[in-house]
């Protein structure tokens, strides 16, 4: 697009959302919007690169794809992809499965047909004629296989439509392809038939698999039972679908396409604008709420905008601008984006990032979003300068989470978008650096292999047909000038997989109504909703420097220890007056003088309404260079401390299981524990008592109610004072044990992860009694029996225990009760030592258990810590425990009671009788009793 219909503080009405418009957008569409009037901007700490050093790697590319495409071609066609380290095809049940991965190959040469539209962008017309050919003539999509659904459209469905969009381009140039006739077109709709089987669900989602020839009709298709698909699987559609419908006329598949796309948005969760990452396809529930950019959600996002450029539906744009709002707001922490929880959006779900999510900053370059985009890519391409090549996953403290790296494109991606709109040479020696690593560490006689471990160097036998599909397209584009490339590039839109499809197809059988139905979901109040190209001015300032000085803090993020020599000169100084840099494990939160000298480093500390606490760094409002060098040094020394005391102090989840009528051991509430206190693992009987709620609630002062609380196992809330504050409370007020229930409404263990109630940085070797904390549904559920049953007891205890035992114990307490209520005697119930009772059998875990716990310290980002004012551990201290209060009842008598003997005549209590076929049904009847419990309460 000119520049001159995109000038002005808003941009001109060239720029407005009208198809006419639309059909004659340039620039690739996700290379930038408007963006080509700043290309010519050079940022000045990056020299600019010689046409001859340009034209030099243009070629260095070309002889790779050379490499391996005629490797593939030698060795392996018409297998669907290349093993290059034993020179020969990948074909599906001749070798080992690898799961899902072999889902994509399908026998129908994936790479040829993934590499199609790529021969053109390289000038290779001769080579593509004749891999028309082959295709047409060799590719069979009839066969007998399991496919996913995800990955045949875009990687084959989408091959086969961007080599049409190219091929009768060339035809209409009159030079070559003048015997093609719509032989792709045909094979894609012929593909496109094979894959609308696949959304026969009631939600319009589509199933993850199809069979090819059988589609899904049982049994002969070996699929059809799956329940669960992942957001981008189910909306990464409307590309494809709807060029399929343009360029043939048939409009099933766009309709198909938009009903699932409409109904992800439908499902987004309401109050944070998220998405999970797992939907169910046929009920529409949320199986993983975990949300992020990365695996699982990443292309959905893209395809909304990408669908709004090539259709034209202002609904998407709207869609993707309420999407975006969000992730800036919760995901974004730059330069880092970290997966968060749906429902809790403040809350991380991890503390690693995976490789895919390195095409964001691309898709903010269309968005028109900058700065985090430099940013993210920054901190990404540090990791790939200590590691030569993006690990699968990464944590927050650029260490190696999964080492694998299958070649992926995704990161040269964001550098050719990058390079398109700033114009700045920086990016040039980026990309020399992915072809320098490429060849060095990827390169082997018959391809390029994958990295098994980018710690070790060591290969793995695979080249997966996206290598040919994209990161050859997108270095070449990278050095390549207009004139090197047949066609004008910015008629065209990238898909996902990086194939073209003509923009003119937005004026072409428009055969779906463009209703705008987004605003019947929510209320748009968002200052990203413009209508307008985005000033370039705004976007990219006349500012030479303006890119490096973005980048220029995170230079050293990813090492561990910063210049010598600047530390040196500073040291130096510090006798003659000046302090030396604040350090993390110093810092104080209620230090006037931290503070100060936090924004001086240009570090901000943010109070969270869920009463967390966020340091977020941005070295530009430093107030210089050191100082924004001495506010990375102490966000990354916070993350690193944390980190260090989530791993020394991480413990188990634990349980809180009621016991009493009419309950009996079935519900079982995931707790977290406390690192202070009794170790309930080491007391395996765990302590056993009736509730009560402590006067003052919170628990920070002198327990009022101690005659209430003597004996029993205390109730607080969660807030205005430490953890180990309350334990000594209400340990003082007599109390057994105590549960500290989150004062957050609404939240869950099924949608946050557990954490650990930390000490106070003091000695907590007087606190003896256990502590556990619950989220606030799970609290609820005690209260809630509360006012119903007035009294409830719960054992406090590190796995739930076997439900026959907690009726044995039931009952003896029961009989104990009704006796001494006979002689008048009101008695208060204290902690029961377990340990004399046979135990039948002790379940592994309690249902609904997450699968690790989380320490409350939670580092969000290189550049953002969090931590809850309740629980920041400063010190991990060993804990003294004392027993004395489980040893009172050893000698009481152990009665059954016969009522409830009676009730049950078919339960035998002997341990040594019963078979473990009953124990086991037992065991299974009361899970899916509880699970029954859970979802009425939920």
């Amino acid at each position: 697009m000119s520049g001159a219909g995109c000038g002005g503080e808003g941009g001109g009405p060239g720029c407005g959302s009208s198809a006419a418009w639309r059909a004659g957008w340039s620039l690739v569409a996700t290379a930038a919007l408007c963006l080509v009037s700043s290309a010519s901007v050079l940022a000045a700490g990056a020299a600019p690169m010689s046409k001859e050093e340009k034209q030099r790697l243009g070629n260095q590319v070309l002889e790779m794809f050379d490499h391996a495409y005629g490797n593939y071609m030698e060795h392996a066609y018409p297998a669907d992809e290349l093993m290059p380290l034993t020179c020969r095809g990948r074909v599906r049940g001749q070798e080992p499965s690898r799961g899902d991965v072999d889902d994509a190959l399908g026998k129908f040469s994936l790479t040829l047909i993934d590499t199609l539209d790529t021969l053109v962008v390289l000038n290779k017309t001769k080579e593509f004629e004749e891999a028309v050919r082959k295709v047409v003539r060799d590719v069979n999509l009839d066969n007998d296989i399991v496919v996913s659904v995800f990955e045949t459209n875009i990687r084959v469905l989408g091959g086969l439509l961007g080599g049409h969009s190219v091929a009768i381009m060339l035809k209409e140039k009159g030079e070559h392809m003048q015997w093609y006739n719509d032989e792709l077109l045909q094979m894609a709709k012929q593909l496109g038939y094979k894959l609308l089987p696949a959304f026969n669900t009631t939600s319009g989602l589509p199933y993850p698999r199809i069979n090819l020839k059988f589609g899904m009709r049982k049994p002969e298709a070996r699929t059809g039972t799956e329940t669960d698909t992942c957001t981008a699987c189910a909306g990464t559609l409307i590309l494809e679908f709807a060029a399929l419908s343009r360029f043939t006329g048939t409009s099933v598949f766009e309709e198909y396409a938009r009903k699932a796309l409409d109904f992800l948005w439908e499902k987004r969760q309401r109050s944070s604008n998220l998405v999970g990452v797992t939907i169910n396809i046929h009920t529409g529930d949320w199986v993983r709420k975990d949300s992020g950019v990365g695996a699982g959600i990443d292309s959905y996002y893209e395809y909304l905008l990408k669908a709004y450029v090539l259709l034209g539906d202002d609904s998407f744009l709207e869609r993707f601008n309420t999407h975006y709002d969000a992730i800036m707001r919760y995901i974004s922490q730059p330069p880092l984006l970290l997966d968060v929880h749906i429902h809790k959006p403040m809350l991380n779900a991890r503390t690693w990032m995976d490789s895919l999510l390195a095409f964001f900053p691309g898709l903010q370059v269309l968005k028109g979003d900058i700065r985090p985009a430099i940013e993210t890519h920054e901190m990404l391409y540090q990791v790939i300068k200590k590691h030569n090549f993006l690990p699968e996953a990464f944590t927050t403290d650029f260490r190696v989470h999964w080492a694998q790296h299958p070649l992926r494109p995704e990161f040269a991606e964001s550098t050719y978008f990058l390079y398109k709109a700033t114009g700045d040479p920086y990016y040039l020696e980026v990309g020399k650096t992915l072809i320098e690593n490429l060849n060095k560490y990827a390169r082997v006689p018959c391809g390029f292999a994958a990295m098994k471990d980018v710690r070790t160097g060591s290969h793995e036998d695979r080249m997966d047909s996206f290598f040919l599909a994209e990161m050859f397209k997108y270095l070449y584009l990278l050095f390549a000038d207009k004139e090197d490339i047949i066609f004008d590039i910015e008629d065209y839109i990238f898909t996902t997989e990086a194939h073209l499809l003509p923009l003119w197809l937005s004026t072409t059988n428009q055969t779906v109504s463009k209703k705008n139905t987004t605003t019947e979901y929510t209320e748009l109040d968002d200052s990203n909703f413009d209508w307008t190209c985005p000033n370039t001015q705004i976007l990219f300032p006349n500012d030479p420097m303006y890119a490096q000085s973005i980048r220029e803090p995170l230079k050293n993020v990813v090492d561990k220890s910063c210049p010598r020599g600047v530390v040196r000169v500073r040291e130096e100084s510090f006798g003659s007056g000046p302090k030396p840099p604040l350090r993390a494990r110093d810092f104080m939160a209620s230090n006037p003088e931290h503070l100060e000298i936090l924004k001086k480093m240009g570090v901000s500390l943010i109070h969270l309404k869920d009463g967390r606490v966020q340091l977020v760094q941005h070295a530009i409002q430093a107030a210089s260079s050191l100082d924004a060098e001495d506010g990375l040094r102490f966000m990354q020394e916070m993350i690193e401390l944390s980190s260090q005391q989530q791993k020394e102090q991480q413990l188990p989840p634990r349980a809180v299981q009621i016991v009493s009528h009419p309950f009996f051991g079935r519900v079982v509430l995931t707790a977290g524990p406390a690192q202070f206190g009794m170790d309930l693992s080491k007391h395996k009987s765990g302590t056993r008592g009736f509730v009560a709620s402590s006067k003052p609630y919170n628990g920070c002062s002198e327990i009022t109610n101690p005659e209430v609380v003597m004996g029993k196992i205390a109730l607080m809330q969660r807030g205005q004072c430490m953890f180990a504050e309350k334990a000594r409370n209400i340990q003082k007020a007599g109390a057994i044990g105590g549960i500290v229930i989150d004062d957050n409404e609404g939240s869950s263990s099924d949608t946050a992860p557990l954490f650990q109630m930390a000490g106070d940085g003091k000695n907590t070797d007087d606190i003896t009694i256990p502590m556990l904390f619950l989220f606030n549904k799970e609290g609820n559920i005690i209260l809630d029996a509360i006012k119903e049953y007035e009294e409830v007891e719960v054992l406090l205890s590190d796995k739930a225990k076997d439900r026959d035992l907690e009726v044995e114990n039931m009952e003896q307490k029961s009989s104990e009760n009704d006796s001494e209520n006979q002689k008048s005697e009101k008695t208060t119930s204290g902690s029961r030592d377990l340990s004399s009772v046979r135990q039948e059998s002790v379940a592994e875990s309690s249902p609904g258990s997450p699968p690790e716990s989380v320490s409350p310290a939670d580092v969000d980002s290189a550049g953002i810590l969090s931590s809850k004012e309740d629980s920041c551990p400063t010190e991990n201290h060993e804990t003294t425990i004392h027993d004395s209060e489980c040893t009172a009842l050893d000698n009481q008598p152990q009665e059954q009671s016969e009522t409830e003997e009676e009730s049950s005549p078919n339960v035998s209590w002997d341990n040594k009788v019963q078979p473990m076929e009953s124990i086991l049904a037992d065991w299974n009847e009361d899970i899916e009793a509880f699970e029954m419990m859970e979802k009425d309460e939920l």
